[in-house]
């Protein structure tokens, strides 16, 4: 695609960036067959290849309208896009580039600026988000259905296994999976104590940043990954193996630190680091399929199996281009995977993508819950807590942490 950006971008960074990324598009529109919002939609504006011209168009000098902002606001940057091209563009940066500059031309209603404000400074603060669940839950008999079903019951912390082991990994706490879900974390900590590893935190640790930095909020974002460097580095120096991230949504944005942090001199060198120690649990523990295996083995010999449905969370399936290894410790710890159809596509989750689109959010919801059910599974797995909670909101089947479903398997707490 032939490019003239305009003088206001085209010198930055982030024109170079964008210039090299839209060069890249050659118009095929196959991102628009896998693009949740255009199936829903049916608009070109409301595709991938339709915002790659919108953006176009503002970085080379057309003013932003409210329009375009609506068409960039649908996108959940699930990066379904980014599987399906075969040419490579990297959607999902280009839309953060986007997003900024129409947000900095058009701006927001008094109302809209402020709930956006409220969901970058919340959501990432554990203790803020821990106390409005709590509070939540306690009126949550005259709360609107739709917000009451977005509140899950309280979970008892699980015990966490103490570290006695040589093989160390520490894993990000996040900021609304500790009170939405706590017994993630302390089960990904029991599974790893079966095979000699200890799974440690990080208590400086915090938000991986991804919250404020897609609400535009990217300087925010982008102090929340540095506060990360500086907890995770002074652990890797002293033996810890890897970063390890129970949540998808928080893997793809710290596999990203790299490049979110390129031009800071200060953190560059120490943010590749990071990016490169960080993988997805599943990831992990598929790597050490060899230790695990054999328990699980043991562990279902004689059991029948059952059968699940596994959503595969896009952070995983097509932000980190991970495949396969959450499915396969499944299978290996006595589950039958069900079918589920459209499976690349995402539920609506997408960050806060379900409190600011709902109702997109919940057609997405409604179609993926209806393909995790047409199996008639017992149960669901999944390997994000956004995707987690939102799932459960639309259904009476169990949904869990996939690491969950295996660390019952081997005994649990």
């Amino acid at each position: 695609m032939e490019t003239h950006l305009a003088d206001f971008i085209k010198d930055t960074p982030e024109g170079k960036e964008a210039d090299e990324i839209l060069r890249r598009c050659v118009h095929c529109g196959f991102c628009t067959a896998t693009c949740p919002t255009y199936q829903l939609l049916g608009d070109e504006l409301d595709g991938p290849r339709g915002r790659i011209y919108l953006i176009k168009q503002v970085l080379e000098g057309t003013p932003a309208t409210a329009k375009t902002q609506l068409h960039l606001d649908r996108c959940l940057t699930c990066r379904s896009c980014e599987t399906t091209c075969p040419s490579g563009v990297e959607y999902g940066k280009l839309v953060d580039i986007g997003r900024k500059v129409v947000e900095t031309q058009v701006g927001r209603s008094p109302a809209e600026s402020l709930k956006r404000k409220a969901l970058a400074v919340g959501l990432p603060n554990a203790g803020l988000f821990g106390a409005a669940l709590t509070a939540g839950r306690m009126v949550s008999g005259i709360l609107p259905a739709a917000l009451r079903k977005k509140i899950p019951p309280a979970q008892a912390a699980s015990p966490w296994p103490a570290a006695r082991h040589a093989r160390r990994w520490v894993v990000l706490d996040g900021c609304v999976q500790p009170s939405l879900a706590p017994n993630i974390n302390a089960a990904a900590a029991r599974v790893l104590d079966r095979i000699g590893i200890s799974l440690m935190k990080a208590d400086r640790a915090g938000c991986c940043g991804a919250v404020a930095f897609h609400l535009n909020y990217q300087d925010e974002g982008r102090d929340a990954m540095r506060r990360n460097v500086d907890a995770w580095v002074p652990m890797l120096d002293t033996g810890i193996e890897a970063i390890a991230m129970t949540a998808s949504g928080c893997g793809s944005t710290v596999k990203e630190y790299a490049h979110h942090l390129a031009n800071d001199s200060t953190y560059a060198a120490r943010a590749e680091r990071v990016s490169n120690a960080t993988k997805d649990l599943c990831e992990l523990l598929g790597a050490e399929s060899a230790r695990l295996t054999p328990l699980l083995e043991a562990a279902t010999t004689g059991r029948p199996r059952r059968k699940l449905a596994y959503h595969s969370p896009c952070s995983l399936q097509h932000g980190q281009q991970v495949r396969g290894h959450a499915e396969a410790l499944l299978s290996a710890a006595g589950f039958d995977l069900t079918y589920v159809p459209d499976g690349h596509l995402c539920c609506g989750s997408a960050g806060t993508y379900s409190l600011l689109q709902p109702e997109l959010s919940q057609q997405l919801l409604a179609n993926k819950v209806k393909a995790l059910e047409s199996g008639t599974p017992t149960g669901i797995a999944t390997a994000n807590i956004g995707c987690l909670t939102h799932i459960q909101s639309g259904t009476t089947t169990p949904i869990r942490h996939w690491v969950e479903w295996v660390d019952e398997v081997l005994g649990g707490h």
